[in-house]
């Protein structure tokens, strides 16, 4: 084994490193799986939400090292399509709901009893965004 592909493997376990325990501590400092937990009224599975983190870490970066396709009929993929946004508006809102940052956005621009404007404008610039992405650049 040459020098260069050794440097290259402790660079690439480094980074792989660096960037999981940041994962983790970003997960763990926030409190956001007991907070999802709570929300959802789910305490009882939180060794399932987290189970499914690694799984769902692990699956990604396999996917990810190995270039995997997969070969699926269009039908089913509205249902992998909503679970990915579901998920990733989860993590979304359970971060703001940990850092408090609609209520603190709210008292800045000085709107601060019309807390559900602002999330339905949030929600609703999301939502034109997502399709306008996916109905003007999918597919061209």
């Amino acid at each position: 084994m040459t020098v260069s592909i050794l440097f290259i493997l402790i660079f690439g376990l480094s980074g792989g490193l660096i960037v999981g325990c940041g994962y983790v501590a970003f997960l763990t400092v926030l409190g956001l799986i007991p907070r999802l937990t709570q929300l959802s009224k789910t305490k009882h599975l939180i060794h399932a939400y987290e189970g499914a983190i690694i799984m769902g870490t692990l699956s990604g970066t396999w996917g990810a090292l190995y270039d995997i396709k997969l070969y699926l009929p269009s039908f089913l993929l509205v249902p992998i399509g909503l679970a990915c946004g579901i998920f990733v508006g989860m993590i979304a809102a359970a971060l703001t709901e940990v850092v408090n940052v609609i209520p603190i956005l709210t008292k800045r621009i000085g709107m601060e009893g019309q807390l559900i404007v602002v999330l339905m404008a949030i929600v609703i610039g999301k939502v034109i965004g997502s399709l306008f992405d996916w109905i003007y650049f999918v597919d061209q």
